[in-house]
């Protein structure tokens, strides 16, 4: 698909700005394929909420709706540009303004960004949250053993000061 200088290749969930990659995964992702899906009509909250968590999920739809939508508007630069992709319909939900062009051809030649200014991740929004995942679990043990030392610490000088001036 491709809208103004934005390219998306949807076999690997990636969004390009001039075949610069951007990173925009997960929900934020999702919502703009949800709009490209139906351009020019109106893509309603519910349909959002549908699209984006299974049924059973219990989550704010509307403050997480709300942080996608202004995400992906950030990701494309809406409010430096001038342009406008997102249309919010009121109290109805949002429409893609853009004109979408579908192709089954891969994009041309895409650029390759350098550590240090690249936006991007070759990883795949599953693999992203394994990965915090893994090193979330791994700070874990390593804070709570802190906390333990910590405690032992503080409980020393405090019987240390109590033997000293109460015994």
């Amino acid at each position: 698909m491709r809208f103004g200088p934005f390219h998306i290749d949807q076999q690997r969930q990636q969004v390009f700005r001039n075949g610069t990659p951007l990173r925009l995964q997960g929900k934020v992702y999702q919502v703009l394929i949800v709009l490209l899906q139906k351009q020019g009509g109106v893509v309603t909250r519910e349909e959002l909420r549908r699209a984006l968590w299974p049924a059973g999920t219990h989550v704010n739809y509307e403050a997480n709706t709300n942080t996608a939508v202004n995400k992906l508007r950030q990701a494309l630069n809406e409010s430096t540009n001038g342009l406008r992709y997102i249309e919010t319909i009121p109290r109805r939900g949002y429409s893609f303004a853009g004109a979408a062009e579908f192709s089954e051809t891969p994009s041309p030649a895409i650029k390759q960004a350098n550590a240090e200014t690249s936006e991007t991740s070759d990883t795949s929004p599953d693999q992203e949250a394994r990965k915090r995942d893994a090193s979330r679990s791994g700070k874990l043990p390593t804070m709570i053993l802190v906390a333990l030392i910590l405690g032992m610490l503080l409980g020393a000088t405090a019987a240390t000061y109590w033997i000293s001036h109460f015994a």
